[in-house]
């Protein structure tokens, strides 16, 4: 069992530009605003005007019906490994400690895969830019959350079909 004394630590660096574009959810913790059974979990990043990140995340519910969450991220220190995202509506964003903290604990080198959690060990993700990863990489990633302390009994594995959501799918 993994000594949950130990410290949660994002990345040293994190080339943000690499790290936009669209990535497949392979597995996470249980999320309050994320149902269960939902399917094809993908979350796109894109560089804002501003110098934010867009956070784009879509899914199927378990009926097949598209939903998507949209937020912005901003980097919390220069390694732009921490970031600190919101989903609130565009004009409660000021509002203070409204936004939760998400980090990228793990990523390899060629920016294939990704693990992403929370300092307090709540929220785990592990992101893939293909929608079936290799086993011994997911494997790798979901160690280094073990190592960190987080308690993956309740890990959920996001069923993927290979077809993200389509933005056609939403009516702006």
């Amino acid at each position: 069992m993994s000594d949950p004394n130990t410290q949660v630590r994002a990345v040293a660096e994190l080339d943000l530009d690499r790290y936009l574009g669209t990535w497949f959810e392979i597995c996470r913790l249980p999320l309050k605003y994320e149902p269960a059974k939902a399917n094809d979990i993908t979350a796109t990043y894109s560089l804002n005007e501003d110098g934010t990140v867009r956070v784009e995340n879509r899914l199927r519910d378990e009926d097949g019906k598209p939903d998507r969450a949209i937020g912005q991220a901003q980097a919390a220190d220069a390694s732009n490994a921490k970031l600190k995202v919101s989903f609130l509506p565009e004009y409660l964003r000021w509002i203070p400690f409204t936004k939760g903290d998400y980090w990228v604990l793990a990523i390899t080198p060629d920016y294939e895969t990704a693990l992403v959690g929370t300092p307090d060990r709540h929220h785990l993700w592990v992101l893939a830019r293909t929608p079936n990863p290799h086993p011994e990489t997911v494997e790798g990633m979901l160690g280094t959350a073990r190592a960190m302390g987080f308690d993956l009994s309740k890990l959920i594995w996001t069923k993927q079909s290979g077809e993200a959501v389509p933005a056609s799918a939403f009516i702006d």
